[in-house]
């Protein structure tokens, strides 16, 4: 009986496996090795690369600066609209990336709800650098921020108590002790929000355009070499694997320990 229930447990959970498995393998089977150093060298995959790591990198200085105050804001209320708040920030992840970039386009755009007011100062914003990381910042912050928050949450709240018998503010106590105890959360949101924003898509091309050394970043570059040359595009799309999973594993591998 014992057999048949890990049976039971196991063959689903192998075909999920499988699932997310077999076509980064594709990837790697299918690519031409020898060609991803020549391929990485065109003219074109150096300004995408350097665009993307600007823009990501500040993506992810956005995130802590302002996504840890919101974090610990939801994490230590209980007011019945924390949880419509909660589940506000949240729709980023699931909205279509395109949608968003529309939602970004009618904010900041020229007769957006912000972009009029600033279009008289000759201040553009879409189909600009800035645009680009706007972009990846809505899509990127939720995942931060849920992630933080969760392990604010989790904090021990006779900490709190003492630190306001000390005469500890808010602020204070935030930096001194609630943050040093949620490192392991802070790194790992961060390492999943930078990795989304550097796989950014949808919302970017939408607002931001795909001008080459302005809003070419990576995976925009992977689409166009897709209806030029496939082999490029395979041999990017190898490079924001590793360089993902490389991110992914050494941070979060080495704060979650």
């Amino acid at each position: 009986m014992r057999w048949r229930s890990r049976a039971a447990l196991g063959v689903p959970a192998l075909l999920a496996l499988l699932l997310l498995v077999v076509p980064l393998l594709a990837l790697l089977a299918q690519a031409d090795w020898r060609r991803i150093p020549s391929d990485l060298a065109t003219p074109t995959v150096l300004p995408a690369l350097r665009l993307s790591l600007t823009t990501t990198s500040i993506t992810a200085a956005l995130c802590v600066l302002l996504g840890t105050p919101l974090a610990w804001l939801l994490a230590r209320s209980n007011h019945p609209a924390t949880t419509w708040l909660r589940a506000l920030l949240t729709v980023p992840l699931v909205l279509p990336p395109v949608v968003g970039g529309v939602a970004l386009l009618l904010t900041w755009g020229r007769n957006g709800l912000i972009g009029s007011h600033l279009a008289p100062f000759g201040v553009q914003i879409p189909f600009t650098t800035v645009a680009v990381v706007l972009a990846e910042t809505f899509v990127a912050m939720p995942y931060y921020v849920l992630a933080v928050e969760g392990s604010m949450r989790g904090l021990d709240t006779r900490l709190e108590s003492v630190a306001r018998t000390l005469g500890a503010s808010d602020l204070r106590y935030l930096r001194t002790v609630a943050i040093p105890l949620v490192l392991p959360g802070i790194a790992g949101g961060l390492a999943l929000a930078w990795a989304r924003a550097l796989g950014e898509f949808g919302a970017t091309i939408t607002f931001a355009g795909n001008f080459q050394g302005r809003t070419q970043t990576l995976p925009l570059l992977v689409y166009v070499e897709l209806e030029g040359d496939p082999a490029v595009a395979t041999s990017i799309s190898i490079m924001l694997l590793a360089v993902s999973v490389l991110v992914l594993g050494l941070l979060r591998g080495r704060w979650l320990r």
